[in-house]
């Protein structure tokens, strides 16, 4: 029983080393905050460059169907087909083509995850282990 009693030096320097731990604890803590603020702000440029050509697709097809519909289903009906044909044959080429912008844009999104997970994950477990030391 008499052993189990810590000398002044002994109790200091586990002080000293619990303090140690505690603070590298919170400077990764932070160090992650820092790395999560930053592939956030690279995840979040990364999603602007995937939404331009989408926005741009989108803003085209609708444009597109509604200033050059009239004119094409127009040029069409000169070569004697009825007019539901023709803005039929207009109406499936437009489709097509903003289809076609909204798909290269969608697989642009898919590409990449805009959510930080390794970082978020390392956080979590940080957070777990400061909470519950085991």
């Amino acid at each position: 029983m008499a052993n189990d009693v810590q000398s002044p030096s002994e109790q200091q320097n586990l002080t000293t080393l619990v303090t140690g731990i505690l603070n590298d604890a919170q400077e990764l803590f932070r160090q992650q905050l820092n790395l999560a603020r930053v592939e956030m702000k690279e995840d979040f440029r990364k999603t602007k460059q995937a939404a331009v050509p989408l926005a741009v697709g989108l803003w085209l097809a609708v444009l597109g169907s509604i200033l050059l519909s009239v004119t094409l289903v127009l040029l069409l009906a000169l070569t004697g087909l009825p007019q539901v044909a023709c803005f039929a044959i207009v109406g499936v080429v437009i489709f097509l083509v903003g289809g076609g912008l909204i798909y290269a844009g969608k697989k642009k999104f898919d590409s990449f995850n805009p959510l930080p997970d390794q970082t978020a994950e390392a956080l979590k477990e940080n957070l777990e282990w400061i909470a519950k030391p085991k």
